[in-house]
């Protein structure tokens, strides 16, 4: 329905359920308005080497999918498509740029970034794509969707896919467009959600989920499985609870770098891991084959989350099943998404990880446990290993192992012990005379000098002749030190006195 409008350059708002194509959908337009390098017309171009189409995805993960399956359309042709988004490093980017793109798909925030920058080039963009436009469209993406609109040419063709279009986001999308037309894959009276995808809602309690999502695990015909939580702590916790009872399970959410995100998403699609547990990071437009199972840990906000979080199984006409935990305070919010999608579940029912019910509806085996034996148990176990000598050590340039049956050269008082004696024994022997002899012969302790000056008395010393004459009054007589034996004076003669002056 799409291909003969967008094919003339006409704007449009394509509305469908999840699943269906919608990549496809404005991919093959975008790369037959195309001009690859190969072509003749391709000198021809205002600015060969700049960018002549650009999408805009909101989340990372999207980015990455949306440009393989470009590349895998733009084989013959050869169309040079760049995926800019961050977390990672800018110069294998620039680098592309540098040499010319003919495509770019990237997240609001990086590609802001580069046109700011002036390395990207948005003025000679003719085919622009809004993927899931209602996203793109809301109030965290607005302003920086409005700035990147700004900077690409008046006269381009503008386009907007999604599974869920309100009516206020058409309103606001027809300001950036020229007579859009809206083609919409299904009539007004069918559901948004995909009809094979069979749902069930329960009321779970919070420390009981994880028993219930270890029997659901273990379900006849399971494969792959997409458990979508609220928080990213919850994520994790959850994560590490699987991993413990023995399930292959990763996550995905926004604490991690972009890495690890990558590499997760990498080992669910390659069957390294059949467990993925995430936020609504993913859970718009990701496309991952054999997905049968989607559970809800937590209530969805609204319902564009919701049916984006289930549209994940039952695509391109497979079947699914999706479940859905209401915890007691989230029963109001599930009214509203129950009343606003039309759906029979306005009271989810009551169940526990022991519930019959949970078995006979989901298919689980009966003798289904909360906890599977792990691989590493299933291994054969091996002999415990010898400790290694210290003369193996050594040669393997290890350091020996520290000794611990060391001997004592001295008591606690500091007193040596005799080389003969035994230190390891705690029993006491009683002292002999001649020890005793010594002892009373030896002398007494020497007790601890005590402090002689203080601090202040520490000071640069002085003369104590001239301080005990300054202490002394002035007109005070001087007194002449007595010699060791007094000399009768000569007749004639006074005895002689000696002079001192007192300091000023």
């Amino acid at each position: 329905m799409t291909l003969p409008v967008a094919l003339m350059g006409t704007d449009l708002i394509g509305q469908a359920r999840t699943g269906t194509g919608k990549t496809l959908g404005f991919g093959i337009p975008l790369l037959q308005r195309t001009i690859s390098p190969g072509e003749a017309d391709y000198e021809e171009l205002a600015a060969p080497g700049k960018p002549q189409a650009l999408v805009v995805t909101p989340t990372r993960e999207l980015t990455i999918q949306v440009a393989k399956d470009l590349e895998t359309a733009s084989t013959v042709r050869t169309v040079r498509i760049l995926t800019v988004y961050g977390g990672v490093a800018y110069e294998p980017q620039l680098d592309a740029l540098k040499k010319g793109v003919d495509v770019v798909v990237g997240t609001p925030g990086r590609l802001l970034d580069l046109a700011n920058r002036g390395v990207l080039d948005l003025s000679h963009i003719k085919v622009l794509v809004l993927d899931e436009a209602d996203e793109m469209l809301d109030l965290g993406f607005l302003p920086d969707v409005e700035r990147i609109l700004r900077k690409t040419p008046e006269l381009r063709q503008t386009m907007l896919f999604s599974a869920t279009m309100p009516s206020a986001v058409i309103a606001l999308a027809r300001t950036h467009m020229r007579h859009p037309l809206n083609i919409r894959a299904e009539s007004h009276e069918d559901t948004e959600m995909v009809p094979t995808t069979a749902q069930f809602v329960y009321r779970a309690h919070d420390l009981d989920k994880p028993e219930v999502v270890a029997r659901i695990l273990q379900a006849e015909d399971r494969g792959r499985v997409m458990i979508f939580c609220r928080t990213k702590r919850e994520a994790s916790r959850l994560t590490d609870d699987l991993q413990d009872r023995g399930f292959k399970a990763a996550a995905i959410h926004g604490d991690l770098n972009q890495q690890a995100r990558e590499r997760a998403l990498t080992r669910f699609r390659g069957d390294k891991i059949d467990v993925l547990i995430c936020t609504d990071v993913a859970a718009r437009g990701i496309d991952v084959e054999g997905v049968t199972h989607v559970i809800n840990n937590t209530c969805p906000e609204d319902e564009k989350a919701y049916i984006h979080r289930i549209g994940r199984t039952g695509r391109a006409g497979a079947s699914g099943i999706a479940v859905t935990f209401v915890d007691w305070p989230d029963v109001t919010r599930w009214k509203t998404i129950n009343k606003a999608l039309d759906l029979p579940y306005d009271e989810p029912q009551e169940i526990y990880s022991t519930s019959p019910e949970l078995y006979h509806d989901l298919g689980i085996p009966t003798d289904a446990k909360g906890r599977i034996k792990p691989a590493r148990e299933q291994r054969e176990e091996k002999p415990a290993r010898e400790p290694r000598r210290s003369e193996d050590r050594a040669e393997d340039g290890e350091r020996p192992a520290r000794k611990r049956n060391r001997t004592r050269k001295r008591t606690r008082s500091g007193q040596p012990l005799e080389e003969n004696a035994d230190v390891t024994t705690k029993t006491e022997v009683p002292p002999s005379t001649e020890s005793a002899t010594e002892a009373a012969e030896a002398p007494a302790e020497r007790k601890p000098r005590k402090r002689a000056r203080t601090r202040k008395s520490a000071q640069k010393p002085v003369d104590k002749a001239v301080e005990t004459a300054a202490a002394e009054p002035a007109n005070a007589e001087p007194v002449a030190a007595e010699p060791a034996q007094k000399a009768a004076p000569e007749p004639g003669t006074s005895p002689t006195v000696p002079l001192f002056t007192a300091p000023e």
